[in-house]
């Protein structure tokens, strides 16, 4: 299959869609650019912000486009080139961009509240803390999961501190330059009120002095230093005003990150690659089945519920009218695919006699966009440094929002309780057990992250159908998706306990010389993963259970 035929056909969905798919759904169910928009009742200047279009898009688009996308589908072609495509387009039409449309709107027409506050008032509140425990357990998830994979890209030295790596210490200063930037702009936009056109202006100046000032100064650091790093970063801006820095970071950070889209896109334009792996390989591949492991393995490539996370913790308290929604949702989410389908061309294209390369999803991805750029004639280190500086962009931008937004759901969990309800509180109960999480290494919880991501989309279809039929309005579209993705990850979860209650009981530990037992070292950490495994399975049964009896019922 030749990669430019197949980003072709993708454009041609994605466009298609939106035109169509997407002013359909904002046809039914009502857009009123006359209304006043949460972030004009109740602004506050820390959450309720109103915000240009497109800075919003900005920051929804680089918060929502994690390591996922890039991740996901190059891990997900063991399964081949084909299944991966046909659900990355299938399921962000009619699943990932619906569902970020209605989880936007929803929260925009209940005074720009998450969803738990949706499940309180259609549900109650025993459904809401049920469904705040299993958002504060899944960022948790993503921040362990996210913050190993930024502090790999980051790594200057290997872990015996004899080898070095250029291209992640330069890496690692133009992202520390980016923080710095997003304060002056995040001061200019909000308190100088500078324009757009300004602000954009400024935005790409201030990126190219960024990857210089990295090209030119790399920090070498090693992996387990850059973690504390990290966590101590995300700490502080999960609790400062979302203007100062995680909503400026972001829309700094987007202009690198479209950037690289229309890099890569250009680059598979004029270089038309071959993709070296079959078109399908099986339905079981190395204990893998395609049910459920190729939907879960993809994730936000096609829908994701983290999503669900960033347009009612933080997009729909900056939307400035109604009609912005549909293009900072549903067209962010068809970018986001976009990119998902560039990362599927990049890992064919790398691929040998149909054997996938080695190496890490990130690699993977800079390696064959930087040999694409290579060929209409950039120097590859550099192309190859600025493609990993927007992947780790990527991924520090979601680490950004999810560690407010698990901050925010900790602090509406225990909001009768003072000691626990205040930000320094709640942001270290939320980082401090993904940090331990972190150490064993992303590799370990993808899978769980992957299963908490769909089962929290599926939920959140749930409470947006509540909305949709108690406010009378079409909810029909939404219910096969739903069905769906709770099979999934239901199935997936389920899965998994199987599989870390076998590892515990027959490899945990061994039998020494002298007849006692000794217990591996992955005794702890198959425990661990079994127990959150456990956890969100109850959960997710406890709220879509709850949930289903009250949708059906008579309304109050």
């Amino acid at each position: 299959m030749n990669g430019l035929v197949l980003l072709i056909i993708s454009v041609v969905v994605l466009v298609a869609a939106y035109l169509f798919y997407g002013r359909y759904l904002a046809r039914t169910w009502g857009i009123d650019p006359a209304r006043k928009t949460p972030a004009q009742e109740f602004e506050d200047g820390e959450e309720y912000v109103p915000t240009s279009p497109a800075v919003v898009f900005g920051h929804q688009f680089a918060s929502i486009a994690g390591a996922g996308p890039i991740n996901g589908p190059i891990i997900a072609a063991m399964f081949g080139w084909l299944p991966v495509l046909l659900w990355l387009l299938a399921g962000a039409v009619f699943f990932g961009a619906a569902h970020d449309f209605i989880a936007l709107y929803t929260s925009v027409k209940n005074k720009g509240k998450s969803i738990g506050y949706v499940i309180e008032l259609y549900v109650g509140k025993a459904g809401k803390r049920l469904f705040l425990i299993f958002v504060w357990l899944f960022s948790v998830l993503i921040v362990a999961a996210f913050a190993d994979i930024v502090a790999g890209t980051f790594a200057g030295i290997d872990a015996g501190g004899s080898g070095r790596n250029s291209t992640n210490a330069q890496v690692a200063t133009a992202s520390g330059a980016f923080i710095l930037a997003a304060l002056g702009l995040g001061f200019l936009i909000r308190k100088k009120k500078a324009s757009d056109l300004a602000s954009g202006i400024i935005a790409v100046d201030l990126l190219i002095v960024c990857i210089v000032l990295g090209l030119f100064f790399p920090f070498f650091l090693p992996r387990s230093l850059w973690l504390y790093i990290i966590f101590a970063y995300i700490c502080i801006t999960s609790v400062t005003p979302v203007w100062l820095l995680g909503q400026p970071r972001n829309y700094l950070s987007s202009f690198l990150l479209i950037a690289m889209v229309a890099a890569a896109f250009l680059g598979v334009v004029f270089t038309a690659p071959e993709l070296s792996i079959p078109a399908f390989t099986g339905f079981e591949v190395d204990g893998n089945y395609l049910f459920p492991a190729l939907f879960i393995t993809i994730a936000c490539g096609a829908i994701s519920g983290f999503h669900s996370l960033v347009a009612t913790g933080a997009a729909s308290r900056q939307i400035n009218n109604e009609k912005h929604m549909l293009p900072i949702s549903y067209g962010a989410m068809l970018v986001e695919t976009l990119v998902a389908v560039l990362a599927l061309i990049a890992v064919g294209s790398l691929a040998q006699g149909g054997a996938l390369p080695r190496g890490t999803p990130p690699v993977i991805f800079a390696t064959a966009v930087s040999g694409f750029l290579h060929q209409i004639g950039l120097p590859i280190q550099v192309s190859f440094t600025i493609v990993s500086l927007a992947i780790s962009s990527f991924v520090l931008t979601t680490l950004d929002t999810v560690s407010r937004l698990g901050r925010l759901s900790f602090q509406e969990l225990f909001s009768r309780v003072r000691i626990l309800s205040g930000k320094p509180a709640a942001a270290i109960a939320t980082l401090g057990p993904a940090y331990f999480l972190a150490v064993t290494g992303y590799q370990k919880i993808w899978a769980l992250f992957g299963a908490a991501n769909q089962l929290l989309a599926a939920l959140t279809l749930i409470a947006c159908l509540f909305f949709l039929k108690k406010t009378k309005r079409r909810f029909f579209m939404l219910l096969i998706p739903t069905l769906i993705m709770l099979a999934i990850t239901f199935s997936s979860l389920a899965l998994t306990i199987r599989d870390k209650v076998s590892l515990l009981v027959n490899r945990s530990f061994t039998i020494a010389a002298d007849g006692a037992f000794k217990e591996n070292g992955a005794f702890w950490e198959n425990g661990l993963q079994l127990v959150v495994a456990a956890l969100l399975l109850v959960l997710g049964i406890m709220v879509a259970v709850s949930c289903a009896r009250k949708l059906w019922g008579k309304a109050p």
